[in-house]
């Protein structure tokens, strides 16, 4: 099956394409490389199969696809907040783009949305009909609004041009290839472990997130795809720690010596987080294999590699 992968050199995207390349796919990795990086599709660069796009999907772009998987989009505060207007564009402008390959190609379309649709949620752990508690002037409001309506065009392209659509919301994951300064905690408590510097911890600590290691979250996305379900579907880990617990985990891995600092709560900061995923389990018999200690140690491989290498 010939597939385009947006966003494909970024985190999730490029572990997606290892996938669908293993399992004998012709793949067209589309990215502007924002948050991506060519080290990250390195492997598959004189395959065949295999075609590399720079491109912002801010502009169309004409090609022939059977599939799309839309990840592009980037995806930690740092990133999507250093230019939240090209953030927003990405998502609205992006979306529609893709979207109408989609639509004038015949091909089905999954969308990578997110748990931050849920903004600060009321209700815990998140469903799929709860329709969020986002704030639509905050900070974060260009990506959680932006996911919104690139929902919104999602199934307004379903239900005007019959596009065929997936939409997935995605919790959070972690594991190789996150970048080393995109904010989000277990990449920062991973760093700062490695360097020796306190963990930064931000209020108490007793904030809550779920965490899914990256081959978990490509597994539940292909299964998606390739499945009837059109969702909203949550992907994510439903087990909750709280982000002192993880900071301990990380800590005991690397170094137990490292201390924990504790820091003032950035706004808009949800203060718990953890999916429901009965339709996950219903419809793509899916949920999550790879306990939270495991993947944190595959990732810290991974970070301690990078670090190396730079030194």
């Amino acid at each position: 099956m010939r597939i385009l992968v947006t966003g494909g050199a970024g985190f999730i995207g490029s572990h997606l394409i290892d996938r669908l390349m293993n399992d004998g796919h012709e793949v067209i990795c589309l990215d502007n490389f924002y948050t991506g990086h060519k080290r990250n599709i390195a492997k598959w660069l004189d395959n065949h199969n295999f075609e590399l796009i720079r491109h912002d999907i801010t502009e169309p772009i004409r090609l022939e696809v059977e599939q799309i998987y839309h990840l592009a989009c980037p995806a930690s505060p740092v990133h999507y907040q250093y230019n939240p207007v090209k953030t927003v564009k990405t998502n609205v402008m992006g979306t529609l783009n893709m979207l109408g390959l989609a639509k004038r190609v015949k091909a089905r379309f999954l969308l990578a949305s997110t748990s931050e649709v849920y903004g600060d949620p009321d209700v815990h752990p998140q469903y799929e009909e709860y329709r969020g508690n986002v704030n639509p002037i905050g900070l974060r409001s260009c990506y959680d609004e932006g996911k919104r309506i690139a929902e919104t065009l999602a199934f307004d392209y379903y239900r005007q041009n019959k596009v065929d659509i997936r939409v997935a919301r995605i919790f959070n994951t972690y594991g190789p290839r996150m970048l080393e300064n995109d904010g989000r905690v277990v990449s920062n408590f991973i760093v700062q472990s490695l360097q020796g510097i306190p963990l930064t911890v931000y209020g108490e600590g007793t904030q809550t997130r779920s965490f899914c290691y990256v081959s978990d979250l490509v597994e539940g996305l292909m299964r998606l795809m390739n499945g009837e379900y059109i969702g909203p579907i949550n992907l994510g880990n439903p087990e909750e720690y709280t982000i002192l617990e993880l900071a301990q985990a990380v800590q005991n891995l690397v170094n137990p010596e490292s201390k924990i600092q504790f820091e003032p709560l950035p706004s808009d900061d949800p203060r718990r987080r953890r999916p429901d995923i009965t339709k996950a389990k219903t419809w793509l018999n899916w949920e999550p294999t790879i306990p939270l200690t495991a993947g944190l140690k595959l990732t810290i491989e991974d970070f301690r590699a990078r670090v190396n290498s730079q030194n």
